[in-house]
């Protein structure tokens, strides 16, 4: 760049000495220009960090925007569903499942899963605003407006149910309507109603496994399919209970009637958390001795008491002594059963 200022220059002069008028810009005037032009192209940089700036703000809302989306659908929730889907799928098939129709199984039911979890949210955005557990939601904290989390979740609930039915067959599909229904429409009023609220969601949450054991070829009349409805169902006992004592006063200033705020003492919740884990005792080892073999029945019956006498031991502690600290274990010991037994009954079927 300086060496063709010099070069301009030069012929400026050489012009001057010779006849003529001189046509070329003083360089004076070229001088005050490349100034101007430098601060022109440090002005540049300047402007692209705001772009920058602009594109990074767009990609961290549409990240956030994302993350709510997948919040509203309650997502441990449909990850526990979608786990004791496989486990059904495959004890109705009798063996091993494709990975393509596992996956249209999965789906289906992942999404009518997550819009009962998104309609339940929607229910209660304004009640949940009263607990500090569920006030950071989506609704509650209005980071997404009522009618976006109504569209999300007709859309993923109709899709869900037409995966099931078109997929599979209308058996797998009308389980999955009756579970959203019963969800929806009975188990969320009913949390501010009666503490009955857990038995209709344990029935709910536990309609699901029948949704992939119909949709591999089991009926609804069959006793295996109901056991493993026991499983989850009576599971849900042990499990919710220690939660309900856990955020007892965060229910009861909610407005939520729980076991655990119709009855604070907390004797109510202990004998539903012992008698839930019983079932899932029971559930478990009948499963286990359904299929043909003594030994095989026997060895997995063991593997099923091994899992769940844990349980039974922290409820029966719990129900002693009260505290937060006993919920807490309960909570924690709960967590390990349900795909031990899962596991175990599953294995069944290939022995």
């Amino acid at each position: 760049m300086s060496s063709n200022v010099l070069a301009t220059d030069s012929r400026y002069e050489s012009d001057l000495q010779g006849p003529g008028v001189a046509v070329l810009e003083p360089p004076a005037q070229r001088r005050e220009a490349t100034p101007r032009m430098e601060v022109t192209a440090q002005a540049t940089p300047a402007s692209s960090q705001g772009m920058d700036k602009t594109v990074d703000k767009t990609v961290v809302s549409f990240r956030v925007f994302v993350s709510d989306l997948i919040q509203l659908t309650k997502p441990r929730i449909v990850v526990m569903i979608l786990v004791t889907t496989v486990a059904t799928a495959m004890i109705a098939a009798g063996g091993t499942v494709s990975l393509g129709t596992l996956a249209l199984l999965l789906l289906g039911t992942g999404m009518v899963a997550g819009s009962a979890g998104g309609a339940n949210q929607i229910w209660e955005r304004v009640i949940d605003r009263n607990m500090p557990r569920t006030a950071v939601r989506p609704l509650p904290s209005a980071r997404m407006s009522t009618g976006m989390a109504t569209a999300f979740t007709a859309s993923m609930g109709t899709l869900g149910l037409a995966i099931l039915w078109m997929g599979f067959s209308l058996t797998p599909a009308g389980v999955g309507l009756a579970t959203w229904l019963l969800y929806v429409f009975l188990y969320t009023p009913m949390k501010t109603r009666t503490s009955w609220n857990t038995t209709v969601g344990a029935i709910a949450g536990a309609l699901p496994m029948l949704i992939g054991y119909t949709a591999l070829g089991g009926s609804l009349a069959d006793g295996t399919g109901w056991l493993l409805f026991g499983v989850l169902g009576a599971w849900q006992y042990p499990h919710f209970m220690a939660i309900a004592w856990l955020y007892r006063r965060q229910y009861e200033q909610a407005g939520f009637c729980m076991s655990t705020t119709v009855e604070p003492t907390g004797i109510s919740a202990a004998i539903q958390s012992i008698a839930g884990s019983l079932a899932v005792i029971v559930c478990g080892v009948v499963l286990c001795c359904l299929s043909p073999g003594i030994v095989p029945a026997a060895v997995c019956s063991v593997a099923v008491l091994a899992a769940t006498v844990p349980m039974l031991k922290a409820s029966i502690r719990f129900a002693r002594s009260r505290t937060d600290v006993t919920a807490r274990r309960l909570l924690r010991s709960s967590l390990l059963v349900l795909p031990a037994v899962l596991a175990v009954v599953t294995i069944r079927v290939f022995w």
